[in-house]
């Protein structure tokens, strides 16, 4: 087999922007449905989702203000399902496959958040420019 290279796995990327609950678990199960497929997942830290992983709350179930009266069905469904929080979906789809947690360093900034409070819970900090050439070329480009 000398001389044939390994095609590279299709790479999904998912920005994500928004934090409340209802989002995050949309990037969480996309990430690790992607993984479990054999996708390398980039997941790209923006503003509220930076600043809720610094302040410790990735996992906590909040909804945006229309869906607020909902909440406390939705949190005992969710318990009484089983479903997992954002934080174990996310180790889980390193588990089975290929997630990479990155943050931006602009929005570290922007959201007045030191890079130390982040750098435990991600792969890697890294500027727009470097993500953008990093993303380029993906299979799958979600904003959410």
């Amino acid at each position: 087999m000398s001389g044939t290279t390994r095609p590279a796995k299709p790479r999904f990327v998912i920005f994500a922007h928004n934090a409340t609950y209802d989002k995050l678990h949309q990037v969480a199960t996309l990430g690790l449905t992607a993984a479990a497929m054999g996708k390398e997942v980039l997941v790209i830290l923006l503003f509220w989702t930076i600043k809720k992983l610094a302040d410790g709350r990735l996992d906590e179930v909040d909804f945006p203000p229309e869906y607020a009266s909902a909440g406390d069905e939705v949190r005992r469904l969710l318990k009484e399902k089983k479903v997992p929080t954002i934080s174990e979906m996310f180790q889980e789809a390193k588990a089975v496959g290929s997630l990479r947690l990155i943050a931006c360093s602009a929005g570290l900034e922007y959201m007045g958040v030191d890079a130390a409070r982040v750098a435990k819970n991600v792969d890697e900090v890294m500027g727009l420019p470097s993500i953008l050439s990093l993303t380029a070329h993906a299979e799958t480009k979600l904003f959410i």
